[in-house]
């Protein structure tokens, strides 16, 4: 893949250095030559020194070639309005674009840009570490309308099907960590004692979800 990416701050060098060691084509643009620093000696991919929403500057990149695009500067609108150019105008198919202004994110969503609001995930991950008997949540998208959240289980779901918990709960299990190790759940899987069950939820459903994951599995039963 030839992958572009607007800023070379920590997370555009840290996608950059990523994606050169496992093997793909990445350039990288920013307006600031000395942020090229970040990616050391060692990376092998293209630096272009400019403005990320430049086409010019774009097209010395290789976005007319590009399979993915990332704008992950310090700027909204600069991400936007180059995620935008790089969707819209040079037609790269997986375009992503870092958004600290999460009230934003829902409206770049529906122009078909996925983004990642730094600043909510953050604050909800940093939450969760200093409000600990607040729920767990590990997952938000973008329009902060799904959540993952983890979900401990009362004893007696012990021995009971996923589908049996998906069913009492109306949510959906996203996957489960057994022995330290994630993995995905069918509807026939069996939960045992340890399990850490993750599941799909909104702000509304949340709280019922919990409450039935809680309580005795022979309730409703």
């Amino acid at each position: 893949m030839h992958v572009v990416i607007m800023g070379c701050g920590r997370l555009g060098s840290t996608l950059a250095l990523h994606l050169d060691e496992r093997g793909h084509q990445v350039a990288v643009i920013d307006q600031n030559a000395d942020a090229f620093r970040r990616l050391g000696s060692d990376f092998g991919g293209l630096t272009v020194t400019g403005v990320g929403f430049d086409r010019d500057t774009m097209r010395t990149a290789g976005i007319e070639r590009a399979d993915a695009f990332a704008a992950v500067s310090s700027g909204d609108n600069s991400n936007i309005i180059s995620a935008r150019l790089a969707r819209e105008t040079f037609g790269v198919s997986r375009v992503v674009a870092r958004i600290y202004d999460a009230r934003r994110a829902q409206v770049y969503e529906r122009l078909g840009i996925p983004t990642v609001a730094t600043i909510r995930w953050a604050a909800d991950r940093m939450l969760h570490h200093l409000v600990p008997e607040d729920r767990v949540e590990v997952f938000r998208d973008p329009t902060s309308v799904v959540s993952i959240v983890e979900a401990p289980l009362h004893r007696d779901w012990v021995g009971r099907t996923v589908k049996t918990l998906e069913d009492a709960t109306g949510a959906r299990v996203a996957y489960l960590s057994r022995f330290g190790m994630g993995s995905l759940a069918h509807p026939s899987t069996v939960l045992q004692d340890g399990d850490q069950v993750y599941l799909l939820v909104t702000d509304e459903t949340a709280a019922h979800v919990l409450d039935i994951a809680h309580r005795t599995g022979n309730e409703g039963h």
